[in-house]
């Protein structure tokens, strides 16, 4: 050990390791999804620092740009002060400052005649709020069919091509085996998402010598740090998938045991075509599915059995059936989607997709790992070790924003469960409360009660066309036109079209819509121009067309200045919220987990720059005084005085069904009890004194195969993560697909309307199917032969993020990214401004070339574009001069007009299916003068500046004193 250096009289005494302040506080961090530990340190009561929190089972003390700048978040110029009502026009940013007494008593005052008189009236509709348990409980409890969360436009056909898949998906309910795998494919992954648990991960896999391969059509991020990177052609992913799939089926490298073990590869499946039954699995008498096992049919689900999974069989009864994997290997064994075949269109070499199927199937077959963990099936029969599959598959919204992505994500399923590769030791892990059984049980409320309420949550799967929510004549039900013919599995609702609807009146005019952090007038708008105009467009009489919006944010938004009442909610650090396993769990594969975030501050202590006073509440608590003024089931006492005082209040003593409340952790009185048990009083106080979450470990020998792991299945009924203990099936064929052709078809009581039977009969294959995306499909190819994508950035999330003084000093503006090929193709100039245009519209922007992108593709990054006087920023700023978004030119619906631009089985939002055509700006265009008079280039379109306040001259500092 070296001896340590004396110190020298003239050297000045240095603190190296100072505090950052005199006392820290741990919560759960607010700046994007991941919803890392974090702790904070404070100063005589002011925020100091912020940094990871190492206990913290989700970022072990790691903390990104994002997370350390949510200082400037907490101190953002753009917060709001006081509830607003609107005096001027909507868009005028003129509005009277009002205190909180009569803010309530304005929203009860439209809302109370709204439920009594027909509760779907009523459109409720909420953005990253983080808090579906409570607010989706709300609507249920106004009785309203008119909600939905943000999942619509970001990520549902993720969600849904996984549940109806595996009873789990990528992204947020399952993870890569970051221990053992040794090949991970990373699908159109972006950044912005679980982002710090993805680097630890990739950390592990680098230094282990594990192969990393990225699939996008930009290297950014995580693919700049991958090992090989496949630069695909937007919308083609599932092509690419089918073409793998082909390869391992003719190579015979898949895993034929474990699909019969785990998997309904050996199911028979009724071929009667014309039949009422056709193509659904045959079954006896009790409704079990069915196998042929020596020359007979025979109960598919019993052990020990040898069935055969290919051949056609003839049932008792005469009709014909055939094995689920029989139309698996019939389908993608056709040349159709053989490498040659969907190279060209992919833009992947034909020699390189046979590559990386040997590799995939090199990694998961010839790797020999085993793991010396012995385990009980859920059939009784013991395991000495687990026998692993190290290749892991992850996805995320880069595959799912396409108007095929419900069956290109359920392509990635198939090709994980051929590989044997879902759960098993080094592949995709379930992480708890998944897997769900499949699809899960909870169905969209569909009628209500005597008192007013849903008999369901809004939001759920739809099993068959029995669930969905039509009237007599099969027209929607729903604003949004969710779970009708049109888009009949929108398990998360269709926020993107509401706006269009609720403005003409489709099906039905709404009296108010309420909306909490959904930014619709700018960056959460397909269509953009349009979305505003529906948003001030009036009756001949002068009323608006949609009367009433009340909208609940902590900062003045684009949509703040659209609001006929604004209700201002607190920052992150100002609050108690609930991390749910309800909702979207932070578990990790090996135990399940949730948080709480705890006020820090009180607002009234946190004033603006200028010294005023913040009145601000917590928008959860604010829905719970309003659900009590209406005097909502569930929130008031039999008296009508309310039954919770807070949001503090309801997340310790709200049951949602006897012992599962929305903390799992320190249940029962004495808090002795997980996921089940009596609320607990003290259980706030348990969780930060326990740092904010809660973590309950898996037992060592129910961390694989939990999807027929006897210990996990009894691990997670226990705990009430599934209604009970039998095994989970995985499914290569969806049969609820097959009831909706079934019925388009013409069979069964539930029918379509004759406008929509050729479409559900087309994209309801029960097999994944792939169709070139609408868009693309619709418009002249010649005219708009590009694509045109956008990504969030791993230092900015979502719009809120690039108000913040911090991250702006990253990125204050946006290009157009193109490869340089690209430009000399359209004679574009490196930093030249460019005109983009779709069949929507167009804009002007200045591009910048980067190699790091496939040719055929524009991209841009999300959300950095801001409309002037939005944001408090400076008339001036780059975001509102030189930023745009592509939003400008993406259309809410399909180029034909018939449909919304969405995928036909789910209705996610189809943004990443935009095509464009490219052209240098004429001379002079794209300088015109910017705003407030300044010199220089601007962006085009610009709008009119919005007038919602501006933040005190200066730079904001850090820690200045006043």
């Amino acid at each position: 050990m070296a001896p340590m250096r004396a110190h020298r009289p003239d050297e000045p005494v240095l603190d190296t390791s100072p505090s950052p302040g005199d006392a820290v506080k741990t919560t759960t961090c607010y700046m994007c999804a991941c919803r890392c530990g974090i702790k904070v340190w404070l100063r005589d009561g002011s925020i100091r620092y912020i940094q990871g929190n190492p206990a913290h089972p989700v970022n072990q003390g790691v903390i990104c740009a994002k997370g350390a700048a949510g200082i400037m978040q907490h101190h953002s110029p753009a917060r709001l002060t006081k509830p607003l009502l609107r005096v001027g026009e909507r868009g005028s940013g003129e509005f009277r400052e009002i205190e909180w007494d009569e803010a309530m008593e304005i929203a009860t005052s439209w809302l109370a005649p709204v439920r009594e008189r027909n509760p779907d009236e009523f459109a409720f509709f909420t953005g990253r709020d983080q808090s579906q348990a409570l607010t989706g409980w709300w609507a249920q409890q106004f009785g309203t069919v008119n909600y939905a969360a943000h999942g619509g436009f970001c990520s549902v056909n993720m969600a849904a091509g996984g549940l109806y898949t595996l009873g789990g998906s990528f992204w947020e309910f399952g993870e890569p085996d970051w221990e053992h795998t040794r090949y991970l494919m990373l699908w159109g992954v972006a950044e912005d998402h679980d982002s710090n648990p993805i680097k630890l991960g990739l950390g592990r896999l680098k230094a282990r010598g594990a192969k990393i391969v990225a699939v996008n059509p930009v290297r950014t991020g995580y693919g700049a740090i991958a090992d090989e990177w496949i630069g695909i052609r937007p919308g083609t992913d599932g092509l690419f998938a089918f073409a793998l799939i082909h390869e391992l089926l003719r190579s015979d490298r898949i895993d034929l045991d474990y699909l019969v073990r785990y998997a309904d590869a050996h199911w028979l499946v009724v071929r009667d075509p014309g039949g009422a039954e056709d193509g659904l699995f045959a079954r006896d008498a009790e409704g079990r599915p069915q196998c042929w096992v020596d020359g007979r049919p025979h109960p598919a689900d019993a052990p020990g059995i040898a069935p055969a999974v290919v051949g056609e069989y003839t049932l008792p009864d005469g009709r014909h059936a055939v094995p689920a994997f029989h139309l698996v290997a019939e389908r993608y064994l056709d040349p159709e989607f053989a490498p040659d075949a969907v190279a060209g269109r992919c833009g992947i070499p034909a020699d390189t997709i046979r590559r990386i199927a040997r590799e995939l199937a090199e990694a998961a077959f010839d790797s020999n790992l085993r793991l010396p963990i012995a385990w009980t099936d859920a059939w009784g029969r013991e395991h000495a070790e687990m026998v692993g599959r190290p290749v892991s598959l992850h996805a995320m919204r880069g595959i799912s924003a396409h108007s095929n992505g419900f069956h290109t994500c359920r392509a990635l399923h198939l090709l994980q469960l051929l590989l044997g590769a879902v759960d098993a030791p080094g592949s995709f892990r379930y992480q708890p409360p998944y897997p769900k059984p499949i699809p899960p049980p909870n169905r969209p409320g569909r009628a209500r009660r005597e008192d007013g309420t849903l008999d369901a949550g809004p939001l759920g799967f739809v099993h068959g066309p029995e669930d969905l929510l039509v009237d007599a004549e099969g027209r929607p039900r729903r604003i949004d036109h969710a779970y009708s013919w049109a888009y009949p599995l929108s398990a998360h609702g269709m926020m993107h079209t509401l706006l269009r609807n609720a403005h003409a009146g489709d099906p039905y005019r709404i009296d108010t819509l309420m909306m909490f952090m959904a930014n619709m007038a700018w960056n959460s708008a397909m269509n953009t121009r349009e979305t505003i105009a529906w948003l001030t467009d009036r009756e001949e009489d002068g009323g608006y067309r949609i009367p009433r919006i009340i909208y609940a944010d902590a900062y003045a938004s684009e949509m703040v200045a659209y609001a006929d009442l604004v209700l201002p909610d607190t920052t992150y650090l100002e609050r108690f919220d609930a991390i749910s396993l309800l909702d979207r769990p932070i578990s990790d594969a090996d135990g399940a987990a949730d948080a709480i975030r705890q006020p820090l501050f009180d607002p009234t202590t946190q004033p603006d720059r200028d010294g005023r006073p913040r009145d601000v509440r917590g928008f959860q608590s604010v829905l719970l005084e309003l659900g009590a003024r209406l005097g909502l089931p569930g929130m008031v006492h039999a008296d009508g005085s309310p039954k919770y005082r807070d949001y503090a209040d309801y997340i310790v003593r709200h049951e949602r069904m006897p012992g599962v409340g929305l903390l799992a952790g320190w249940r029962g009185e004495d808090g002795s009890r997980s996921g089940k048990g009596a609320p607990n009083p003290e259980q706030l106080q348990r969780y930060i004194d326990n740092g904010g979450f809660w973590r309950e470990e898996v037992p060592e020998s129910a961390r694989w195969f939990k999807m027929a792991n006897r210990a996990y299945l009894d691990w997670a009924h226990g705990l009430g993560f599934i209604g009970s203990a039998a095994p989970i099936t995985l499914h290569l064929y969806a049969e609820p697909l097959q009831k909706f052709r079934l019925a388009a078809q013409g069979h069964g009581a539930h029918q379509p309307p004759e406008e929509h039977r050729e479409r559900v009969a087309t994209y309801f294959d029960p097999l994944p199917i792939w169709y070139a995306p609408f868009e693309q499909a619709q418009v002249d190819g010649e005219a708009f032969p590009l694509h045109a994508i956008t990504q969030r950035p791993m230092f900015m999330y979502h719009a809120w993020g690039s108000q913040n003084a911090w991250l702006r000093q990253i990125a204050a503006r946006n290009w157009l990214y193109m490869h340089p090929d690209t430009g000399a193709r359209f004679g574009v100039a490196d930093e030249g401004w460019v005109v983009v245009a779709s069949h929507l519209g167009e804009i002007t922007v200045q591009a910048k070339f980067a190699a790091n992108v496939q040719p055929d593709t524009l991209w841009t990054w999300n959300a950095i574009g801001k409309r002037r006087g939005a944001w408090r920023l400076d008339p001036d700023a780059p975001e509102g001069r030189q930023g745009f978004l592509l939003n400008h030119l993406i259309s809410d619906i399909t180029p034909r007009g018939d449909y919304a631009n969405a995928d036909p089985v789910t209705g996610q939002a189809a943004w990443f299916d935009l095509r464009v055509g490219l052209r240098p700006a004429a001379t002079g265009a794209g300088a015109e003068k910017g705003a407030a008079g300044a010199d220089g280039p601007a962006a085009q379109p610009q709008f009119e500046p919005l007038d919602l306040g501006s933040a005190p001259a200066g730079p904001l500092r850090y820690g200045a004193r006043r």
